[in-house]
């Protein structure tokens, strides 16, 4: 799906970056990317679910719990997965060769990679890739630092928002790769979101629990969890605003900035799927409960069928009910309904005719749509957001080997 992004600059104050290329890519492009606070700043992260989790990601839990970090080096263009011993050493050596050449403490310098599965990246590349990125650091730098963590994005993907706490601006901004291996908990992605604010810990904490429900966790492009998913959400408090705590005021107006931040971060990784041509927003309600809601949602989004019925623009009502009563959730087909968009094509478990049909293949012409499925038999909703699977996803795929 071809976006158009506008590359506005953005700075989050109390933080520099950098992306340079140091030859872990083929194509010359940038690889390496440093985002730096001049705090440490206040950490909470999530991951992948997978596992079989990256050397990187075994290493980022570890910080990760002291509570602080104040420097995230990614690479791109290898992924130091399935690598045993020598990728965690040289993750913990990446990690070592950041803090000394920042003069930090190892242990705020947070590591995080992306890119083909199996092979161990190249230390004397990634050094001097630390090194070269260093001397770029810049307030300015963050669609430099952006570029260096993307693999097979098609679009570099970015959110801010700006508000006011006791006073005082605070900004939020996101960066997020991801296009292929997409599915929760958590997607196929690297995100980092930074922001000035002064907040409490646990209430960082319980800002990205509650938003990732409905923003990364209810997305999927082809069901597969990759190794190496990480969300990192960093703190600085630069901007000197009374400390957020979860029941003080603030704490409201923050949690739904983060949260449109990681929703618009979630949405554009769909758009990027690989050879996607669609974004479905399939919507669930009166399931019995909101999981057997979200087992219906999930089972339509991960459908095969379905979502080449979806490229293809078909109004397919077979193909929905199939992955409906499959589901493993509470269903009686004679409640069953089913609406493309507002047309209603299924109406007690059955097709509501060709007009209908006609009415929701125009509407499946679009780039964005939705798909509203009634159980009546209760009241749990669920939302997730999904992709059409296209021809373009299948050669891709079967050429690229990551």
């Amino acid at each position: 799906m071809k976006v158009r992004v506008a590359k506005r600059p953005i700075v989050v104050p109390g933080f520099c970056f950098a992306g340079v290329a140091c030859g872990l890519k083929a194509s010359g492009k940038k690889d390496l990317a440093l985002l730096v606070s001049e705090v440490p700043a206040t950490a909470v992260a999530a991951f992948t679910t997978n596992k079989v989790k990256a050397a990187p990601v075994l290493v980022g839990q570890e910080r990760v719990k002291t509570g602080q970090i104040q420097a995230v080096v990614v690479n791109s263009g290898n992924a130091n997965a399935s690598t045993a011993q020598p990728g965690l050493r040289l993750a913990r050596d990446t990690c070592a060769h950041v803090a000394q050449t920042l003069g930090i403490d190892e242990k705020l310098v947070f590591p995080s990679s992306t890119g083909k599965i199996g092979v161990l990246p190249p230390w004397e590349k990634m050094r001097a890739g630390i090194q070269k990125a260093a001397k770029e650091l810049s307030p300015r730098g963050f669609w430099n630092a952006q570029a260096g963590t993307m693999t097979t994005d098609a679009f570099p993907k970015a959110s801010v928002r700006q508000i006011v706490l006791a006073g005082k601006p605070v900004t939020i901004a996101g960066m997020a790769k991801g296009a292929g291996m997409i599915n929760p908990n958590m997607a196929t992605l690297l995100c980092y979101v930074l922001t000035d604010a002064c907040i409490e810990r646990a209430a960082l904490q319980q800002v990205l629990d509650v938003t990732l429900a409905d923003s990364f966790n209810a997305i999927s492009v082809d069901g597969d969890t990759s190794t190496n998913d990480t969300l990192l959400l960093l703190a600085n408090g630069v901007a000197g605003n009374r400390k957020i705590s979860q029941n003080g005021k603030g704490f409201l107006t923050f949690k739904q900035a983060v949260g449109e931040v990681l929703r618009e971060l979630a949405r554009l990784v769909v758009k990027d799927g690989e050879g996607a041509t669609r974004v479905i927003d399939i919507f669930v309600r009166g399931a019995k409960t909101p999981a057997e809601a979200e087992q219906v949602a999930r089972s339509v989004a991960y459908s095969p069928l379905v979502k080449t019925a979806f490229f293809g623009g078909d109004p397919n009502w077979g193909r929905i009910a199939c992955a409906v009563g499959y589901a493993g959730a509470s269903v009686n087909p004679d409640t069953l309904d089913l609406a493309v968009g507002k047309v209603l094509i299924g109406k007690n478990g059955m097709s509501t005719g060709k007009d209908s049909e006609r009415q929701a293949a125009q509407v499946m012409q679009q780039p964005e749509f939705s798909v509203t499925i009634d159980l009546h038999l209760g009241r749990g909703t669920a939302h997730v957001v999904t992709s059409d699977l296209s021809v373009g996803y299948v050669r891709f795929n079967s050429a690229y080997s990551t």
